[in-house]
């Protein structure tokens, strides 16, 4: 199954990108920057989807691909991503950047951002592992969506 394949790609990825947040200093001494450079993960997943739906698309014979086919695949692909997620958010919270809550709660206080109260709410492991894989199937189908009209085969 290839979006199995994919998806511990994706999860591999996300664990790296992870780490390269934490050695850039944004998990502690660059902790504002967070918010905004987090987000430029957004093109590596997409390029993830991109490559998958077309390892999907070569698969296929005479490397036909509908935008169903490639959206079903892109599904498929979200579920692992998104069955991941809780494994790929513990490994980072416990293993590669155990202060992250809680630099990320004194950060959201000292600069008003939250409530001492709301900062202990939302900087959790279990609001992260919900926000991941709610993240994972909302973005995943968007995305599964827009690639796969992308990537079909015109003539089919």
């Amino acid at each position: 199954m290839k979006e199995l394949k994919w998806g511990i790609i994706f999860s591999i990825a996300m664990l790296l990108w992870l780490t390269v947040e934490r050695l850039a200093g944004l998990h502690h001494q660059n902790i504002e920057y967070h918010f905004f450079l987090t987000n430029i993960f957004a093109i590596i997943a997409i390029a993830i989807y991109v490559l998958a739906l077309r390892d999907k698309k070569q698969s296929l014979p005479d490397q036909k691909m509908t935008w169903l086919t490639g959206f079903i695949s892109g599904v498929k692909l979200t579920l692992v991503v998104a069955i991941l997620a809780p494994l790929v958010q513990l490994i980072f919270h416990t293993t590669i950047s155990p202060e992250f809550f809680d630099n990320m709660r004194h950060h959201a206080v000292a600069s008003g951002m939250m409530s001492d109260m709301r900062a202990e709410e939302y900087f959790t492991l279990t609001a992260y592992i919900f926000q991941s894989i709610v993240g994972a199937i909302g973005l995943g189908l968007i995305t599964s969506a827009i690639v796969a009209f992308f990537l079909r085969s015109k003539d089919t």
